[in-house]
């Protein structure tokens, strides 16, 4: 978010007026974050190119409170088109998250080496340039241990 002002220097009963809303923001969702901010310092905010952005008035309040609820469901849809995706790769295969440090024979391996050569875990994580934490959930799923 692009802020052209400093929120530090805001308080209570200030008002932030902005000359050109549309230069101050990108979109409805960023507006209100910016209104949220200003108002949480107990700040109002003016914008001087649209008459009812004028958060010192009831009716401003009013229009901001139904922005607000727009911008609340906007959000919603958004998570939902996103979670929704997510479902839909996973489904398709798809595997979120970092890649495994180690490939499934160098994990198998590994475990061979703790249980059956008795080698530390430090050293087979030095081995495979990992830190021991990921020798210690390869032999958590190999169900080694608990």
């Amino acid at each position: 978010m692009q802020e052209n002002f400093q929120r530090e220097a805001l308080s209570r009963g200030d008002v932030l007026i902005v000359a050109v809303w549309d230069r101050a923001t990108r979109s409805l969702l960023d507006g209100i974050r910016i209104i949220e901010r200003v108002a949480a310092k107990g700040a109002m905010l003016k914008a001087l190119d649209r008459q009812w952005l004028d958060l010192t008035t009831p009716l401003g309040k009013g229009i901001l409170a139904f922005l607000s609820a727009l911008a609340e469901d906007e959000r919603a849809r958004i998570l939902a088109r996103a979670n929704g995706g997510r479902a839909a790769a996973r489904k398709r295969g798809v595997k979120f998250g970092p890649k495994p440090k180690l490939a499934p024979h160098q994990e198998r391996e590994a475990v061979r080496m703790v249980c059956q050569d008795g080698q530390s875990l430090r050293v087979v994580a030095r081995h495979y340039h990992v830190g021991h934490s990921t020798i210690v959930r390869a032999l958590e799923r190999a169900s080694l241990i608990a």
